[in-house]
């Protein structure tokens, strides 16, 4: 399950959740570059272009749009993106947060550990909860086993 970690670098308003998953690294990583992977965990329509510059759009619920670009990728390492919501008023716009996701690898386990920066101190409690619900999703699906459909795609 993921779960908050201490920080000790210079930005103290960073979000950090991380999983633990059962599964080669090279399956983890491809859960966030794949769009039909991706829709497994998080999202009813994804369209990614996985390289510098390239597109991050994922309709997550059905009414919540995320779109930003990808800012790095080294596979099986590390991916860096730009991240927000398209929702009119949304605090968080696209692009305006960095979200950078790294991957370890060690005895049959990766590790994925998400650092999100430039968050509105008033969206924090929100975006931690999405990455800590969306984390354990991605965790079931990429080790195998069934999260069943996202309970916040049929919210109201």
């Amino acid at each position: 399950m993921p779960e908050p970690t201490a920080n000790a670098d210079a930005d103290a308003d960073a979000i950090e959740r991380r999983v633990r998953v059962r599964a080669p690294v090279e399956h983890v990583f491809a859960h966030f570059t794949d769009p039909d992977l991706m829709k497994q965990w998080q999202g009813v329509s994804v369209e990614l272009d996985p390289q510098p510059g390239g597109k991050y759009w994922v309709n997550v619920t059905g009414r919540d749009i995320l779109s930003g670009e990808f800012r790095e990728i080294l596979p099986n390492q590390r991916i860096v993106l730009a991240w927000g919501w398209e929702t009119p008023g949304h605090p968080i716009r696209p692009g305006s947060t960095t979200a950078e996701i790294t991957f370890s690898h060690e005895s049959g386990v990766t590790t994925v550990l998400v650092r999100h920066t430039g968050v509105p101190k008033a969206d924090h409690l929100n975006t931690a909860s999405g990455w800590q619900h969306y984390l354990t999703r991605l965790g079931m699906v990429a080790s195998g086993r069934d999260p069943g459909p996202d309970p916040w795609a049929s919210a109201p």
